[in-house]
């Protein structure tokens, strides 16, 4: 058992895979071939969003964002202290300064409140991550940022493919809803590819353009550098295998959800354990299937559950202010109770495209002897 099986995954698109990946080694133009294009417009579709900016990775994808906005050292941008390092690393590495601040108990998610109380007139950016598979508040957070005049950055690395749902019933993909959106093909997200990849998007053209502009080395013209850029680009064999995959994606996330909804079930009847709480403003595409155990007995689940042959991962067991790198930035935050809470609580289960009912099976059961053997 994995906790995701990509070999599985490829078996069954094997015959669709290779051809695409083959058709690349014989055009044989790596960078820049024609996939790379055919994806970028493909996922333009499906996101309904008029620009999608590929590049090398989700981390880039970030970093180019928070640099098309001309930010300045010092400046502040407001990120939640649960998350992975990605988001916040960036923002240091820029000279910028990361604001953590905490997030809502259920969702994983920063919110609209959390967010206004950490807003100086030294904040840039706000960058709401979608953790787990789930969006984040976005109608609150976009009202306040709107009338602070803020831009929004949204980390989807984590829930391509889910939909926003408006107080007024209009739906909308996440990493579409702020003013730049941030993935990542990373191979284990839902829609990813075999190597590196990640991708921006956004709406204004001319914000598009400087994202392209950046990512390109600063460049429009060849060898004619407008802008202090990097080098980030989606190769075309990713591009092939990303196009395919892009397809599925729907399928794929449905899945993951029928896994998640099979353990709901067989463990709804478990004391001193939360199963994930789903938004009524959000469908959840589970990137990952992560448990609250609220008694203390997390890291003894987790090591029955390694011993039991169950793979098991926690995400995310330091916050982001309690790690070494991020010292210099803490400020006045050293301790966030529900961050510091969750980071002590949270344990994320298997969860894949392909797993069998046995496998569901045996991970509901392994779980459940560990509850009832030490009772």
């Amino acid at each position: 058992m994995q906790m995701v099986d990509l070999k599985s995954q490829y078996h069954r698109i094997k015959t669709e895979i290779d051809e695409a990946v083959l058709h690349v080694l014989e055009h044989a133009q790596f960078i820049n071939g024609p996939e790379v294009r055919e994806f970028q417009q493909a996922l333009e579709r499906y996101l309904d969003i008029p620009h999608v900016i590929p590049c090398a990775n989700g981390t880039d994808a970030l970093q180019i964002a928070l640099m098309a906005l001309d930010c300045k050292p010092g400046d502040e941008i407001i990120v939640p202290a649960f998350t992975y390092v990605a988001t916040a690393e960036v923002i240091a590495l820029l000279q910028l300064r990361p604001v953590m601040i905490d997030v809502d108990y259920d969702s994983f998610n920063c919110t609209p409140e959390l967010i206004r109380q950490a807003i100086t007139p030294k904040t840039k950016a706000i960058v709401p991550v979608h953790l787990f598979g789930q969006v984040a508040e976005m109608q609150g957070i976009l009202d306040l940022a709107g009338k602070l005049h803020i831009p929004v950055i949204e980390d989807n690395a984590q829930a391509i493919g889910a939909d926003y749902v408006f107080a007024d019933g209009k739906k909308q993909k996440a990493g579409t809803l702020g003013h730049i959106g941030c993935t990542s093909f990373f191979p284990s997200k839902n829609l990813g590819c075999y190597g590196d990849g990640g991708a921006m998007m956004c709406r204004d053209e001319a914000l598009a353009e400087k994202l392209r502009t950046i990512a390109n080395h600063g460049q429009r013209k060849r060898y004619y550098h407008d802008l202090i850029g990097v080098n980030s680009r989606l190769d075309s064999i990713q591009a092939a295998v990303l196009r395919i995959k892009l397809g599925h994606l729907d399928e794929y996330c449905r899945a993951r959800q029928n896994v998640a909804y099979a353990y709901n079930e067989g463990f709804k009847d478990i004391p001193f354990l939360c199963t994930p709480a789903e938004s009524p403003h959000s469908t959840h595409v589970y990137h990952q299937y992560t448990l609250k155990v609220v008694d203390g007995r997390r890291d003894a689940l987790a090591s029955f559950l390694t011993a039991e042959g169950i793979p098991n991962m926690i995400y995310y067991p330091v916050p982001l202010y309690d790690q070494e790198a991020f010292k210099p930035f803490r400020g006045k935050v050293d301790f966030l109770p529900v961050t510091d809470r969750l980071c002590k609580e949270v344990i994320s289960l298997p969860i894949h495209t392909e797993m069998k009912a046995h496998d569901q099976e045996k991970v509901i059961d392994t779980v459940r002897r560990f509850f009832i053997d030490t009772e």
